[in-house]
């Protein structure tokens, strides 16, 4: 889809969105694509208010985008009018006589455990570069943390004595995650290499380092995940860094953690987001019901 300039309120928006509530570039950048597209509908269509939103969200479904990527160009369109009302730009709310589309309720790609252990079994400790990929790795289970927030840590937001580490997530909003043994033993085993990969005079103060000494990039992460994991024999579509995340959640609702500690340690806003967690295998459920349930053997 073609795209459209944005108004000058469209571009308020866009600031204040990035200024004020601090939200990430990457959001922003999503922001106004989904803007410049319903701008596009507008023209086109010369509809207004509730008609150009329907049809804008009918236009999306044609070019058979995913029920999820719809709901969320929505949900750009809602905040947008939203920020016209309370800057006293509009007077009333068109996308409030709108329900949000639906979005499909999924299980996340969850490895096995045994899948896991073979995946962070594959660098190895005998290369720089293998330590580094093992720190990695350990480091995104044993927290369940996004890539954007593993990128994003420096050297001192780990505290090896307290065995945490702080997280920058969305909207820059911190969080202390506990970090455990394995992974603590990886990245000491890490940092003994981190100062070779230093640039002379230059040194980011990211906990993980690229072979150039630079701070990680996402795209990198996600490729050395697939790497391992294909190495390890595991199918390429369930790898990447995100499932690792799914993977911990999983892993730990299974062994018995409540939500509101599954919610906290993956910095969710709302407990809903972290309930789908609770949907877990009828193997295990039939185990749980059997131990559990008065009547269940």
């Amino acid at each position: 889809m073609s795209a459209a300039p944005l108004p000058e309120h469209g571009v308020e928006f866009l600031t204040s969105a990035r200024a004020e509530r601090g939200l990430s570039l990457n959001t922003v950048a999503a922001y106004r694509r989904d803007l410049e597209q319903y701008e596009v509908t507008r023209a086109e269509t010369g509809l207004l208010g509730a008609d150009a939103i329907r049809e804008h969200l009918e236009s999306l479904r044609r070019r058979d985008l995913a029920p999820t990527t719809v709901a969320r160009k929505f949900a750009s369109l809602r905040a947008y009018h939203r920020f016209l009302i309370a800057e006293g730009y509009a007077a009333d709310d068109p996308t409030a006589t709108i329900s949000s589309p639906s979005r499909p309720t999924s299980l996340p790609k969850a490895l096995s455990i045994e899948e896991v252990v073979t995946i962070l079994d594959q660098p190895g400790m005998e290369t720089a570069v293998g330590r580094r990929d093992t720190a990695i790795l350990e480091f995104l289970y044993a927290t369940g943390c996004r890539v954007a927030e593993l990128v994003g840590v420096d050297q001192h937001d780990l505290d090896a004595e307290t065995r945490t580490v702080i997280l920058t997530g969305k909207s820059a909003k911190q969080r202390l995650v506990p970090v455990g043994a394995h992974a603590l033993v990886a990245i000491d085993a890490w940092l003994r290499d981190r100062m070779a990969f230093r640039r002379p005079g230059s040194d980011p103060g990211a906990l993980f380092l690229s072979t150039r000494g630079n701070r990680l990039s996402r795209q990198a992460v996600w490729r050395l995940t697939k790497r391992h994991g294909t190495a390890a024999g595991i199918d390429p579509a369930r790898l990447s860094p995100h499932v690792f995340r799914h993977s911990a959640a999983t892993h730990m609702v299974e062994g018995g953690a409540d939500l509101r500690t599954v919610q906290e340690m993956l910095g969710h806003a709302s407990l809903t987001t972290t309930q789908v967690y609770t949907r877990v295998s009828p193997e295990h459920l039939r185990e749980v019901v059997i131990t559990s349930h008065p009547r269940g053997r």
